[in-house]
């Protein structure tokens, strides 16, 4: 069956992690613990303060805990654009499985190993920062696949971005992470941006990775609109990925690698 090809794809990438062992992955989860300690006392001092938003301080540390935690499942990059700048994607179309389906695998591989080795000590641990990680609903979870879903189906069309800019790889990447950083509220909520600018953003499809999980998961927002506008971007971004990227193809030129 497909399916177990897909699994053992997934296994694989998982494993692939960690051939150069442990240890070797610990530098990165320092440096998101020691990017997530001052952003926990910064918030903490501002609300603390006085300063008015639409968020309580619970609310607000608990976004940011998880959004640290779940960093690399509400913003979603594929193996993809370094595939196609190596020149290793070649290499999937000789292969009995979907390219689509390829990539899912590999990237959902890639991502079990921090939840395993990151994110879920980092729950367990969650008491120290006196943070509370209880979910307001559990929609956050359909939130969730659906903000993975269209993380993929985003980047398939940035690498066709990428595919017909040919030797502007860096750019795209820069391009994308910018916008994502911005208009994903994956850092700051759109929740507290001012004169209601949070209210015209959640309708753009970059809103619908991050910033629309942890409205759900702090209780920011109902779950049924977010969920709705992630349904609808889903469809349309999906739609044109396929179409872009099968496009593209006719245009791939490999280089490197």
């Amino acid at each position: 069956m497909n399916l177990k090809k897909y699994c053992k794809t997934a296994t694989m990438t998982a494993k692939a992690q960690t051939n150069a062992g442990v240890f070797y992955l610990l530098p990165n989860y320092i440096l998101k613990i020691v990017y997530l300690i001052p952003l926990i006392f910064l918030w903490r001092t501002l609300m603390t303060s006085g300063v008015k938003t639409d968020m309580s301080l619970k609310q607000m540390l608990s976004y940011t805990y998880m959004s640290t935690l779940l960093g690399g499942l509400l913003v979603v990059r594929t193996p993809l654009g370094n595939w196609i700048y190596e020149g290793l994607i070649i290499g999937l179309y000789q292969r009995p499985l979907s390219i689509y389906g390829h990539i899912v695998a590999q990237t959902i591989g890639t991502s079990l190993v921090d939840l395993l080795l990151f994110t879920l000590p980092m729950l367990i641990l969650s008491p120290l920062f006196a943070v509370t990680i209880t979910p307001d609903s559990w929609w956050f979870l359909v939130s969730l696949i659906l903000c993975i879903s269209l993380g993929i189906a985003m980047d398939f069309i940035f690498a066709c971005i990428q595919i017909r800019m040919i030797n502007a790889s860096w750019l795209v990447y820069n391009i994308r992470n910018a916008i994502v950083l911005v208009f994903s509220g994956s850092v700051i909520p759109l929740a507290i941006l001012p004169w209601g600018l949070g209210n015209i953003l959640i309708y753009q499809p970059f809103a619908s990775l991050g910033g629309a999980t942890l409205a759900i998961y702090t209780g920011i927002s109902e779950p049924f609109k977010p969920i709705m506008i992630q349904v609808i971007w889903n469809i349309v971004l999906w739609i044109l990925a396929i179409l872009f990227f099968k496009k593209s193809q006719e245009r791939m030129i490999s280089h490197g690698g």
